[in-house]
């Protein structure tokens, strides 16, 4: 058993946090590591929610599968299967959908109600025909009714699937989110004006599922922004029902890039990291950042790996325009730090940057190639094939990166007109 004053949860009982509504979910304060990508210190919540209306039950997402037996146990304390009419399923993900098939037993009358791009996540979920299930899909501004409740469905699409949506009860002015406003925060006191401070649990969630998905974040921003809100209710962590709009606005800043204050209106920014072991490959990002910087309209900025930690890198790269990467060949590889610093930059969107690759080498030369590769298959456009230079580079060789800098310049600023931008299938 895990103990912890001031309990609001309790074995086998719902949590009421409105008149008529309920959290029927479920504790997991043992999990460590969640979908592989989050650590998870003090583990997490699986937040289920029953509405009580005059004409009928709802529920609102379910837990995993492991916690059905909390999950029934509570919704048992509070209401009566043939009293459930409507279960909304805002995201199919599994942790939120485990207790789904045998709640579709229990309460086989039940419609459910999923949004329209989660009709085939929902039929290899149930792995069954489905043509007897009853479901509606739904988008925003549709309804359905408990009589004194009403529900209203806002699609928010890929946030952090493609099948997300939030439900809306309007006449408490709670919102239930899903994923969104969520945190891997285990606290059974419940509510975030009882439980500890989970600001940093909150903030490192949107960093790790919301980020790469910023544009949808601020779409889903402008449909939640004019909702009366009393309480957020989302799928994990502490419900938010202490000044609930401060999670929204908190959500906008995290949402809104902060260095287009910092550039001109038409400026563009270029990044250059590097690494390098006798200065070589040092000498090519010197010549290639002059080159850069000698095209109107970029802003370059030049970075050595070995002198710093990459995570603090990924804010810069995600609000950049291009990307330039410099690295020696050894054993046949790029070195760790520029890895290191590609592999960070899964949480961003890098889609339609443009990318390019540089390096000394003694032997064979590998690390330019696999570099490219590599920002490719990120979604970066590699416009122009990248410098390979043996050992020390000769005056001439500086000079060809110059050119290549000024190049990826005048490509970012459309000015390049004087040769022909290499595809991405002719690499």
């Amino acid at each position: 058993m895990h103990y912890m004053s001031n309990s609001i949860v309790k074995d086998g009982k719902a949590v009421q946090l409105d008149d008529g509504v309920y959290w029927v979910g479920a504790l997991d304060p043992d999990l460590r590591s969640f979908d592989i990508i989050l650590n998870t210190a003090n583990g997490t919540s699986y937040n289920s929610y029953l509405i009580k209306g005059s004409e009928g039950v709802a529920i609102v997402d379910t837990v995993k599968s492991e916690f059905s037996h909390e999950f029934f146990a509570r919704l048992e304390s509070v209401a009566d299967y043939s009293d459930i009419k409507v279960i909304v399923l805002n995201h199919l993900e599994p942790d939120h959908t485990g207790a789904l098939p045998e709640l579709l037993q229990r309460a086989p009358h039940a419609k459910v109600y999923i949004s329209e791009r989660a009709q085939g996540m929902l039929k290899a979920l149930l792995k069954s025909n489905t043509d007897d299930l009853e479901y509606q899909a739904v988008t925003t501004g549709e309804q359905v009714s408990l009589g004194d409740c009403t529900l209203t469905f806002l699609n928010t699409p890929f946030l952090h699937w493609p099948d997300t949506q939030c439900t809306y009860l309007e006449e408490r002015e709670i919102l239930f989110s899903g994923d969104v406003f969520g945190c891997h925060f285990c606290d059974s006191r419940l509510f975030n004006d009882k439980v500890g401070d989970f600001r940093f649990s909150f903030d490192y969630y949107y960093a790790h599922i919301m980020r790469p998905f910023k544009k949808w974040v601020l779409e889903a921003l402008d449909l939640i922004d004019p909702l009366s809100l009393r309480i957020i209710a989302p799928t994990h962590g502490p419900i938010l029902r202490d000044r609930p709009r401060r999670y929204v606005n908190h959500y906008r800043e995290l949402a809104t890039t902060s260095l287009s204050g910092e550039l001109g209106t038409n400026e563009k920014s270029m990044i250059i990291f590097y690494m390098s072991s006798y200065g070589n490959t040092a000498r090519m990002a010197e010549a290639i950042s002059a080159g850069a910087q000698s095209v109107d309209g970029v802003r370059v900025s030049l970075f050595d790996l070995q002198g710093g930690e990459t995570e603090p890198f990924v804010d810069l790269i995600e609000e950049a325009d291009a990307l330039v990467l410099g690295s020696p060949t050894i054993n046949g590889d790029a070195v760790k730090p520029v890895w290191d610093l590609l592999s960070s930059l899964i949480v961003v969107n890098l889609k339609g940057k443009l990318g390019a690759a540089f390096g000394s080498y003694g032997w064979t030369g590998e690390a330019v190639r696999m570099i490219e590769d590599r920002l490719r298959g990120l979604k970066l456009r590699v416009p122009k094939q990248g410098i390979r230079v043996k050992l020390i580079p000769t005056d001439e060789e500086l000079q060809q990166c110059f050119d290549f800098g000024n190049d990826i310049s005048s490509i970012l600023v459309g000015s390049y007109q004087d040769k022909k931008v290499l595809e991405m299938a002719e690499l």
